[in-house]
């Protein structure tokens, strides 16, 4: 009767256990997602006051769900900083976050935008440009640019006819 029993018991086990093992193994999409920031590029100048010109493409071999950007100084390694007077107004450390989800369930978009205004009392100096992407599965990938904000320059030329989705 013991041996029943025991052979129950293992039979039970077996029956739970069996279908997590199997689903574990097979989880499905692990690869992240890929990244080609177009613009800015490393080293650019944002003009305080004005939008940044945004433009990448990105890419998943299943589906991508969003990207997140975001802005923060990077003045003395990320230490606090006092504001500083800029002429008539005090300018404050410049933060931008936005998530967007238009890319949601593509394989692979070309994401051109305008939507990052970078604030007239913004404190010019060194900054991060961060940009995550997020799949449909939850793999991400992201990348940091460094670039600067500045009173003048970050003059580029392109080309706003060839922006969209695909």
């Amino acid at each position: 009767m013991k041996t029943i029993n025991s052979i129950s018991v293992l039979c039970l086990c077996a029956a739970f256990l069996l279908p997590c093992a199997v689903s574990c193994e097979s989880s499905g999409d692990t690869a992240k997602p890929v990244i080609n920031l177009i613009e800015p590029a490393e080293g650019d100048i944002l003009v305080i006051g004005e939008s940044v010109h945004f433009e990448m493409e990105v890419s998943d071999d299943d589906a991508l769900r969003e990207y997140k950007v975001e802005i923060h100084n990077n003045f003395d390694g990320h230490q606090h900083q006092a504001s500083v007077r800029s002429g008539e107004e005090e300018s404050v450390p410049f933060y931008f976050e936005r998530t967007w989800s238009d890319i949601s369930g593509k394989k692979n978009a070309t994401v051109h935008h305008h939507d990052i205004l970078i604030s007239s009392n913004a404190t010019p100096g060194s900054y991060h440009l961060e940009v995550f992407l997020t799949d449909a599965s939850g793999n991400e990938a992201y990348l940091v640019r460094n670039v600067e904000l500045a009173y003048e320059g970050g003059d580029h030329d392109h080309d706003h006819d060839q922006a969209g989705l695909f």
